[in-house]
């Protein structure tokens, strides 16, 4: 048992980003389910609908997730919280283009089912991309 709370603690950061990862990715999930409803974002053809749907889900999920990456993932406690978001929202700006294109390509050139594209494909490599760049450029530990 104290192996396992000691693993728990060693790897904290992780498994606290796993869980809010989780949680902000079925909120963008759901807002994007929202989106589906009243624009056609399958198949060829679609594109811009496929590309609103995605921008609609990805600002709801900045939204949600700065302030649970900040106060519960990385522990932030840097002062600049206008400058920290903006950096935070660039982040995810980069990797909101890595999701449409990832998206456009396994839709609309490969006519993959967007839910498919979007659980198995896009996501996974998107949740490891925002952890790497918050880890490393934005939450980073200022040193003392």
């Amino acid at each position: 048992m104290n192996k396992i709370k000691d693993l728990m603690i060693k790897n904290r950061e992780i498994i606290i980003y796993v869980i809010v990862g989780g949680l902000t990715t079925i909120f963008s999930w759901a807002v994007f389910g929202i989106c589906t409803l009243f624009l056609e974002v399958e198949g060829p053809g679609h594109e811009i609908e496929n590309a609103a749907a995605n921008t609609i889900a990805w600002v709801a999920g900045v939204l949600f997730a700065y302030p649970l990456n900040r106060k519960w993932v990385f522990q932030s406690t840097n002062k600049e919280i206008i400058k920290e978001f903006f950096g935070f929202s660039a982040s995810r700006l980069s990797t909101w283009v890595m999701d449409i294109v990832i998206m456009y390509l396994m839709c609309n050139k490969l006519c993959m089912n967007e839910w498919i594209a979007k659980i198995f494909i896009s996501s996974p490599i998107v949740m490891v991309a925002n952890y790497v760049f918050s880890k490393l450029l934005i939450f980073k530990k200022q040193k003392k």
